[in-house]
């Protein structure tokens, strides 16, 4: 069951926030829906956004970053770095606000599930990472060989300090995270830059092997090279342009990509797919 109306939000409350980094620029909002019958029909898989909506300021796309397996709420990391970003992050647990979707496509997890799995992700771009890694966890028995690279520019940058500890713990899935620089005698993870983080601790490519990459652009940038010379096919890598994301229903066209709406045909596609694309993204 799905709204009948994509332009009309969902009423919801915020239930819990979360500041993520030490410079308060990110923050977690943990969002309750005052109908549970709107949360039956918000349903989506991992990898794909909605909109946040706030009466009188706008709204803005955001991925999901709490996974389908945690119920009776879902979650958004927020940048404040704009208007509406600005106003959500001085809003109050118990404020009532808007959620529309879900929108777009998501990681193919029927081709996924039973295969190894490289994830690479950076910065703010974890959000969705954060979704589905969950997933996985909460699915474990579904999936081969799970690798995490995450990395930020310094430990105080990191997301889910939380989340990351525990996976860890678990000893589930390998957890590679690094940081570009830091003066902490007690840092015990990785120190430098994401992409040759990823070249020393990625599994062998093989077609049991997919890699999912998200992250800012110098990151992607300098990641694919590092996949190409480990002999990833294009067809097994899996990015989001979730950083597109306009209107999120193919109304406005200012996501598009050549012929491609973004919002409606991705945000999730192959490195493939993308190589038959203008090199706009």
């Amino acid at each position: 069951m799905r709204n009948p109306n994509p332009y009309e939000p969902y009423p919801v409350r915020i239930d819990d926030i979360t500041v993520e980094t030490e410079d308060k620029s990110l923050k977690t909002f943990k969002f309750v829906f005052l109908n549970p019958e709107h949360e039956e029909m918000f349903a989506y898989k991992a990898g794909q956004f909605a909109e946040l909506s706030i009466p009188g300021q706008g709204e803005i796309p955001i991925g999901i970053a709490s996974s389908p397996t945690e119920k009776g709420f879902v979650k958004f990391t927020v940048f404040k770095t704009g208007k509406v970003t600005s106003y959500l992050h001085s809003m109050q647990v118990g404020d009532i606000m808007g959620l529309r979707g879900p929108m777009g496509n998501w990681y193919p997890w029927e081709i996924l599930e039973g295969k190894n799995i490289l994830i690479v992700g950076g910065g703010f771009a974890f959000t969705t990472l954060r979704s589905s890694i969950k997933m996985m966890l909460d699915n474990r028995d579904k999936f081969g060989k799970i690798d995490v690279v995450y990395g930020a520019r310094a430990p105080g940058m990191l997301l889910y300090m939380d989340d990351l500890t525990e996976w860890e713990a678990q000893g589930k899935i390998n957890m590679h995270i690094t940081v570009d620089k830091t003066d902490d005698p007690n840092w015990k993870y990785h120190q430098g830059f994401i992409p040759p983080v990823a070249e020393k601790v990625a599994p062998p490519a093989s077609d049991d092997t997919y890699a999912i990459v998200c992250g800012p652009p110098m990151m992607i940038k300098f990641t694919l090279p590092v996949l190409d010379k480990l002999g990833y096919k294009h067809d097994h890598i899996i990015m989001s342009l979730e950083n597109r994301m306009k209107c999120g229903i193919g109304m406005c066209g200012r996501c598009n990509i050549g012929k491609e709406l973004v919002c409606k045909d991705g945000p999730v596609f192959t490195l493939d797919q993308l190589n038959q694309m203008p090199k706009e993204y």
